[in-house]
């Protein structure tokens, strides 16, 4: 677990974001996955906060794609999804020009919809981090929040 500290907060807010190609297309393959991974950590130069920990695809049923962010607290969900897709649709139909065909008279090449869950430190560790504060000063909260296993 590695918590990012900012100058008025430090956080640890990791996403399973799962983008379903629209129409359920299944045109991924490596070639094109190659390409869009590429994209996608091409958007942190704008967005650096936004960390692409892990990017991957079904290749038995390559109709979607599940990543694995660090979103800061100050970005939305929904805007780092808008982000993604819009960057990713334009530079996929740019360079693969059979996606005009597929989706003529559309940019989106991505389901309106998605998929997110938080990850992150279970509940139990949570509220044993917080009634042990007042042990705080021997070690024992910050012991106890870093000994636990995620579930």
């Amino acid at each position: 677990m590695k918590f990012v500290k900012l100058p008025h907060c430090v956080y640890y807010c990791d996403y399973h974001i799962a983008l379903t190609i629209k129409y359920r297309r299944q045109w991924l393959n490596e070639g094109i996955f190659a390409y869009l991974k590429i994209k996608l950590q091409e958007i942190r130069k704008y967005y650096p906060l936004i960390d692409f920990k892990i990017v991957n695809y079904d290749k038995k049923q390559p109709d979607h794609i599940h990543l694995l962010l660090s979103i800061p607290p100050t970005v939305s969900i929904g805007s780092t999804i808008r982000i993604i897709k819009s960057n990713t649709s334009k530079s996929l139909k740019q360079k693969f020009p059979f996606f005009k065909t597929i989706y003529f008279g559309t940019d989106a090449i991505w389901s309106d919809g998605y998929f997110v869950s938080t990850v992150g430190v279970n509940e139990q560790t949570i509220k044993n981090y917080i009634n042990l504060q007042g042990q705080e000063d021997s070690g024992q909260a910050l012991l106890e929040l870093s000994s636990k296993p995620r579930a």
